[in-house]
């Protein structure tokens, strides 16, 4: 291993202690499961809104988008507009009102346990649903962060040759997963909310320093459309057009459509929403979306300037294979010589480790609450303990850990499309739920229902069968999956409400309650 690894090695090391600190420090605080799952809905304003922002990005925002945007230019920009769109709407629409009624109806410590209490389920019929569906999709989700982990260690330690590049993605893909379990494991939420706030600082000011650093560079005796044509751009006026193609054609109504979309998804995030039913008081959710918002629009137009710009600056030229090390290639190129300058290098990759383990640790915990408070209390054990379900929810983190490690075991794996799985996925089978639940008093169990499950069951049709001529019904219409499933959950839960029994008017009751309430 060269002296220039050994630095950046260092780097992460301090980083990674210091991750796991914090998990021990925050165990000794943890005695039960709001504890463990909510931090005792205790949030402050600041670390509500970058834990929520933090957990959101993952490694995407520092791998895959600015590799999206590498390749094909502006025209992948819209992702980022969508998801700037819907992280407003959320903060603005849901969080408080989702903070107010998840404390009045039952003190619901997860998004399942919300469920089943808005709608009066007795059953627990929707509370294992929204499990199931919890569990399934965040080991997906939870397997894209593991494999920008184990890319970030790949890229940066692996032979200049690739030799041994498999054989180092394995390992960066177990020093991933190890170290996200042990602070999860031990700290649970407040563990979690603690190292995503310092996480989110950092991601910060590596996306924000890297792209000006690189552009100052880049253009000190060159023109920026010089240098794009000097790298492979046949037309940067096309590179950089929000409605053009490299080739010129026209960006499709479909794709600018189905990259806005990524907005929607928001509604049904569980490791987003839960940091909204953990602030403390409703004026520190005021603060929160405000901090949070800022937060967004820096690091999504920093992102998307990273992908254009290390086009122009990164030598050699990287392909659709390698497209999403952009980021870690721009820092190695520009932190490179004593060693001062390659620590603070290595100090700005631990930004790309601090959005993938914000993201991993998030989604492990939610997994585990689902899991302990929803399937095992709600439905197995009724009368558990405390103690034993603490317990079960840290089984729970570990082999969801384990599944989604076996997921993420193909250095070949793309992160774009693992989090867009994932994203949609959620997305369609909660998010009209969520928002029917907060503002249409009339939604029942059965809509609830029957709107997850038709949601849930639609992106799996849309994206995993070859149905049409050998390619996925999305690959064939090239639309996000997110579209249909959003949809068709939205109208199967209004006509199925409707065609059925109307809530109990102690349910439509505390709807009303809801309104004017604060707590």
């Amino acid at each position: 291993m060269s002296v220039n690894n050994i630095i950046v090695l260092s780097a992460f090391a301090v980083y990674m202690l210091i991750m796991i600190v914090i998990g021990f420090v925050y165990s000794k605080s943890t005695k039960n499961n709001e504890d463990y799952f909510l931090g005792g809905r205790n949030l402050n304003s600041w670390t509500a809104a970058l834990s929520a922002q933090a957990s959101d990005m993952s490694g995407w925002l520092l791998m895959g988008l600015p590799g999206s945007v590498y390749l094909a230019g502006t025209g992948e920009v819209w992702i980022a507009v969508g998801l700037l769109i819907g992280t407003i709407l959320n903060w603005y629409l849901v969080s408080a009102r989702l903070r107010k009624y998840t404390i009045i109806s039952g003190n619901s410590l997860t998004i399942p346990s919300f469920f089943e209490n808005r709608f009066g389920d007795k059953k627990g019929v929707i509370k294992i649903i929204s499990s199931v569906i919890i569990a399934v999709f965040f080991t997906v989700y939870t397997a894209s962060a593991f494999s920008s982990g184990a890319k970030l260690f790949a890229t940066l330690f692996a032979n200049e040759d690739g030799s041994n590049y498999n054989s180092v993605y394995l390992i960066g893909l177990a020093v991933a997963a190890v170290v996200i379990l042990v602070y999860t494991f031990m700290g649970g939420f407040k563990a979690v909310c603690t190292t995503d706030f310092i996480q989110g600082l950092l991601m910060l000011v590596a996306i924000l320093a890297v792209p000006i650093l690189a552009y100052a560079i880049l253009t000190f005796d060159t023109g920026f459309s010089q240098a794009l044509t000097q790298h492979g751009v046949a037309s940067p006026e096309n590179y950089l057009n929000f409605f053009k193609n490299d080739d010129g054609s026209p960006i499709s109504f479909t794709t600018i459509i189905s990259n806005l979309a990524w907005g929607l998804g928001y509604f049904g995030m569980p490791h987003i929403l839960v940091r909204f039913m953990a602030v403390k008081s409703e004026p520190e959710i005021k603060k929160s979306r405000k901090i949070a918002i800022v937060w967004v629009v820096l690091s999504l137009a920093a992102s998307c300037l990273i992908g254009l710009i290390a086009r122009g600056y990164l030598n050699p030229q990287l392909d659709a294979t390698t497209s999403e090390t952009a980021f870690i290639r721009s820092i190695q190129q520009l932190f490179s010589g004593n060693f001062a300058v390659i620590f603070i290098g290595g100090v700005f990759l631990c930004g790309i480790l601090a959005a993938i383990m914000s993201t991993a640790d998030s989604q492990l915990l939610v997994t585990a609450s689902a899991v302990s408070e929803d399937m095992y209390k709600g439905a197995i054990r009724k009368k558990a303990s405390e103690k034993s379900a603490l317990l079960v929810g840290r089984v729970a983190v570990l082999v969801v850990a384990v599944i989604a490690f076996l997921i993420a075991i193909d250095p070949n794996s793309s992160i774009m499309g693992l989090v867009s799985d994932a994203w949609a996925g959620f997305g369609s089978a909660f998010g009209p739920i969520v928002l029917l639940a907060l503002f249409w008093k009339r939604t029942n169990t059965p809509g609830a229902i029957s709107g997850m499950v038709v949601g849930a069951i639609t992106v799996i049709v849309w994206d995993y069968p070859p149905v049409v001529d050998g390619l996925t019904i999305g690959a064939a219409t090239n639309l996000y999956s997110l579209i249909p499933g959003f949809f068709l959950a939205l109208i199967t839960a209004v006509v199925v409400s409707l065609a059925t029994k109307a809530p109990s008017k102690e349910i439509t009751d505390t709807f009303e309650s809801v309104k004017n309430a604060k707590v």
